[in-house]
């Protein structure tokens, strides 16, 4: 990738003071908020609509950037993005996918199988381009500023870098496939990642031209969303 194509993902340097390093903040405009919020309300987690059009470099970096732009606690930054287009190594990933996904399929009960059958939970061997999101606890030292008292911040802050990967892929017309079933161990060996590492997630990435309507595995009947009202607490747990 060329880095010279990628822009600097920067707000916008309205009334910008140099002492303070703050700009000015406000809503974004009707069209503007409509976008956001339609990335949100209208991605998926894709697993077999890919096409098999390669993406440009100038696309894949501003994903990368939109990834990079996450929030991290103490600003460490702790991911790492692995782009993965060879066909041996997306095989052998598939291969460790495979007999997870057999294990996995085993632990649900006996009237579950069938559908977990019929579901397509990976994209591994279609999608033209896999990155595996990994975490280095060490990247900021021993004593990370908002990690003292919560040893998992670093991977929480990870996968915010994820969700903004994964909008800004939706507005470029890229879907996403959050790729769980597998062996730590597996990966860790199949892509030469260090022990203290941690992988975080293998994402499918690949231009499509439908996406379902509601979620795959609401749609198919796996589980449908739950009401909101029923998730929101007031000043104590389960207070409405």
């Amino acid at each position: 990738m060329r880095p010279e194509l990628i822009p600097e993902l920067r707000l916008p340097a309205l009334d910008e003071s140099p002492d303070t390093g703050l700009v000015a903040a406000g809503p974004f405009s009707e069209d503007e908020r409509a976008a956001v919020y339609r990335a949100i309300g209208t991605r998926r987690d894709v697993r077999d609509q890919f096409l098999s059009d390669p993406i440009p470099d100038d696309v894949l970096r501003r994903l990368l950037d939109a990834a990079h732009a996450a929030p991290s606690v103490g600003f460490m930054q702790p991911w790492n993005f692995i782009l993965v287009r060879d066909e041996k190594v997306r095989h052998a990933a598939w291969q460790a996918f495979s007999k997870a996904n057999d294990e996995a399929e085993a632990m649900f009960p006996q009237d579950k199988r069938s559908t977990y059958r019929s579901l397509k939970l990976e994209g591994i061997r279609k999608a033209p381009l896999s990155i595996c999101v990994t975490c280095d606890p060490d990247r900021a030292g021993p004593v990370v500023l908002g990690r003292t008292h919560n040893a998992r911040m670093d991977s929480y802050s990870t996968v915010c870098a994820i969700q903004n990967l994964w909008l800004a892929a939706r507005a470029e017309g890229i879907g996403v496939g959050w790729v769980s079933i597998f062996r730590d161990e597996d990966m860790h060996a199949i892509l030469g990642i260090p022990e203290k590492i941690e992988i975080v997630a293998w994402l499918c990435l690949g231009y499509v031209d439908a996406l379902y309507e509601e979620p795959e595995l609401a749609i198919k009947g796996w589980r449908q969303r739950l009401p909101l009202n029923d998730l929101v607490f007031e000043d104590a747990w389960g207070r409405k």
